[in-house]
């Protein structure tokens, strides 16, 4: 799997490197990603996660869904820990504690679940992006913005929490989406690897990457984004036992691995970029930490799996 793995994530690599030559071949500009950023979050990833959810109800996979829930609420909590404890001795700015604690669960994580264990795992996969959708809308926001507060009524207005619901409303009603809608949404939620990894690739474009990897500061948060927070996480589902509470519990707690050694969260750039907080090095954190996941996500599956 850790082989298949790398497969999938080579593929999205060669998507990035698609995007970054669009705009090195001055075909398209990097400002011109703003165009599939709102395609992917307003139409592509709802399509995915309503989808997510038209599967048959059984007692197992509810199971499933708690651990992978409560998994998912876990390991927020041990990421929001870990920062709490180092940012004052790693003297950890803003944009570099937003960028370990969120990562690229969505875009990224979603069509390597796919990919290597099945459309019916995107279910799982949803669970960990719906628990981070409530603090990035709020600590997130507040944390790069300087606000004291936001609004109640723009996270739950969010098309990612509203499309969640959707699905999980659908799911415990037992409803199935017609035959021809399910169909348009399932195409639709196809393009979410490709588009997403060319607009990552887009926004590389305007970066000097030989000035990238000469920033010193950068290092830390690739390390504890892709290595240090991984392996614990990774120590604690695999010796902890929780892989035996339910039927293909090991499985469940891949998905939720998989999300937890992600690279940093595009929507941290996205944030940054719209309240002009370092919108430039988070963009350069997100483009060093998706680059060495090729080689850090496939190391803790294999990890995982020994």
């Amino acid at each position: 799997m850790a082989i298949l793995l790398f497969q999938q994530i080579a593929q999205l690599f060669l998507c990035i490197i698609l995007g970054w030559l669009l705009v090195r071949l001055r075909l398209l500009k990097p400002e011109d990603s703003r165009v599939l950023s709102v395609v992917c979050l307003y139409l592509v990833t709802p399509c995915v996660i309503v989808t997510a959810f038209q599967i048959d109800r059984t007692p197992e996979l509810l199971h499933g869904l708690a651990l992978s829930l409560g998994t998912a609420i876990g390991i927020h909590v041990l990421l929001f820990a870990a920062v709490a404890l180092l940012r004052r001795p790693l003297h950890l700015t803003p944009v570099e504690q937003a960028s370990v604690i969120y990562p690229n669960c969505g875009n990224l994580i979603i069509p390597l679940v796919t990919a290597i264990l099945g459309r019916d795992w995107i279910i799982f996969a949803s669970m960990f992006q719906l628990v981070q959708q409530f603090p990035m809308w709020t600590h997130c926001r507040i944390l790069l913005s300087g606000e004291r507060s936001t609004s109640p009524k723009k996270i739950l207005l969010n098309v990612n929490i509203l499309s969640v619901f959707a699905g999980v409303i659908l799911f415990l009603g037992n409803v199935s989406l017609p035959s021809v809608i399910e169909g348009t949404m399932e195409s639709i939620g196809a393009m979410i690897g490709p588009m997403s990894m060319f607009v990552a690739g887009m926004l590389m474009g305007e970066q000097d990457l030989k000035a990238v990897l000469r920033i010193r500061s950068i290092w830390k948060v690739a390390f504890l984004r892709l290595i240090a927070i991984p392996l614990v996480v990774l120590c604690i589902l695999k010796y902890s036992g929780l892989a035996a509470l339910v039927p293909n519990g090991s499985s469940i707690l891949l998905v939720s691995l998989l999300a937890a050694c992600a690279p940093a969260a595009s929507n941290v750039t996205q944030i940054a970029q719209v309240y002009g907080h370092e919108g430039d090095y988070a963009s350069a954190i997100n483009v060093l930490t998706s680059l060495l996941c090729i080689v850090t996500m496939p190391l803790m599956v294999l990890l995982y799996q020994l």
